[in-house]
């Protein structure tokens, strides 16, 4: 009987919802447009720096169709979904003041950047026109996607691999590198077209949070977390948009004996109540870019109008520390050194911090340096090694424990917003939390 309440009011809440304004979205259309043109001018602008700043002339990229490199992925035209049969894509560094040459190693062109770059008819052997393209242009070091530290930049498999070695002269085969920091670089750096949109997108994401996290989603004693999760996933499919995760939505509540939420495992589906802090992690994927965001929400007990002191107090303690981490950012330094720098300043300050920050863009857990990690508060070998570089994006995702006296124990704030580092200072994306929502914002049920 329960079940069959639940998923009534449930139902209820989806269909009230659905006269929410909500911020544009593109038609599919519209987005592909959208995402060649931003990939066209991506390869002439950005490109050729990333590969002189490198120091690799050729960067060669293949995939076949359904084992694909996470790099191709970002490579292909919007109307790709994936490669076709054995997809070879060939970026050759011509020299300085010259465009980027980009070859397909295919029947056609590959969008409208990749041009056709073999005829079956002459070369019946795809693997030896490669390596013809490859000698006529004789480049000092030719990258391919192998890479220690990151699996994004990890896409070149054995087969490929041990092909690409069988048909290079031997001259040619002393020459191929890890393309690891090429490959990053790509998956990192924001255009200023991305990112004059990026905004709108996070926009968009938090819109969504917002309802969720409301009364036109939620009914205290009856609506449960897991339902509030569903409501994300179906209202995300309901605007034509993707999530790269299942969303979480958990409780901290003031007379529940469990312990502070473990991210080893998913939180149990439990009934919201009034006075319940409820915390949520959820994220979109559109035009090509993710985002991560993780917000709070107050259930008022009969006779509040608003969130209780003490726990925006706590919030403003979560937002103390995300000003500690910003502070730390600085070109060149690597991601474990403003791990450091930002807990033995939050230590002096007498916050209990937990820094768990990653890059974020093509990926939703991106490229890029890794800044701690929520069961490792040391260095990350590897990734936690790489340098902050300008013009990219950061999901600043960490905790502060706090303790309330009028629960009586610690709580966990727990936050994550979507930031960009320009090469001087961060920019949170859309803005970031600083007041926790009501639920619900209207008092229209309070005792006068």
């Amino acid at each position: 009987m329960k079940k069959t309440i639940l998923t009534a009011a449930f139902a209820l809440t989806i269909a009230f919802s659905e006269s929410n304004a909500q911020s544009h979205v593109m038609s599919q259309r519209e987005q592909a447009e959208v995402i060649d043109q931003w990939l066209n001018d991506k390869l002439d602008i950005t490109l050729p720096e990333l590969m002189r700043r490198e120091g690799i002339d050729m960067w060669f990229v293949v995939s076949r169709e359904y084992n694909e490199d996470p790099v191709i992925r970002t490579l292909l035209p919007a109307t790709w979904h994936a490669a076709r049969r054995r997809t070879m894509l060939l970026l050759y560094d011509q020299g300085e003041g010259k465009d980027i040459e980009k070859l397909a190693v295919a029947r056609y062109d590959v969008g409208r950047a990749f041009k056709k770059a073999w005829d079956p008819e002459e070369t019946p052997d795809q693997w030896e026109q490669l390596a013809r393209l490859i000698e006529e242009r004789n480049p000092s070091k030719i990258g391919v996607n192998m890479a220690d530290n990151y699996g994004h930049a990890d896409g070149l498999n054995a087969t490929e691999y041990n092909l690409l070695m069988e048909y290079l002269p031997e001259d040619l085969k002393e020459k191929v590198v890890s393309a690891e920091n090429l490959a990053v670089g790509w998956l990192e750096t924001r255009t200023p077209a991305e990112m004059a949109t990026y905004r709108h997108i996070v926009g968009v994401a938090h819109e969504i949070i917002a309802e969720g996290l409301s009364e036109k989603v939620i009914t205290p004693g009856v609506t449960t977390t897991d339902d509030v999760v569903w409501w994300y996933r179906e209202r995300v499919k309901e605007l034509k948009l993707d999530t790269w995760f299942h969303p979480t939505v958990d409780i901290q509540r003031a007379e529940s004996e469990k312990t502070l939420k473990s991210f080893a495992s998913r939180p149990d589906a439990e009934v919201i109540m009034p006075g319940d802090l409820l915390h949520m992690d959820f994220g979109i994927t559109y035009l090509r870019l993710n985002t991560d965001t993780q917000q709070l929400a107050y259930v008022l007990k009969p006779g509040e109008t608003e969130v209780p002191a003490f726990l925006e107090e706590a919030l403003k303690e979560g937002n103390r520390l995300q000003d500690i981490l910003t502070s730390q950012f600085e070109t060149g330094r690597s991601g474990n050194e403003i791990l450091r720098r930002s807990l033995e300043m939050a230590e002096k300050e007498n916050i209990k911090a937990t820094i768990y920050t990653h890059p974020i863009g093509y990926h939703g857990h991106a490229a890029g340096p890794t800044i701690g990690m929520w069961d490792n508060q040391g260095d990350t070998p590897g990734s936690g090694d790489y340098p902050l570089y300008p013009n990219t994006a950061l999901s600043i995702e960490l905790n502060a424990e706090v303790f309330v006296k009028e629960w009586g124990k610690d709580i966990r704030v727990m936050l994550e917003e979507e930031a960009f580092f320009d090469g001087e200072k961060v920019t949170y994306i859309n803005g970031r939390q600083t007041e926790i929502l009501p639920v619900p914002r209207r008092s229209t049920y309070l005792n006068p």
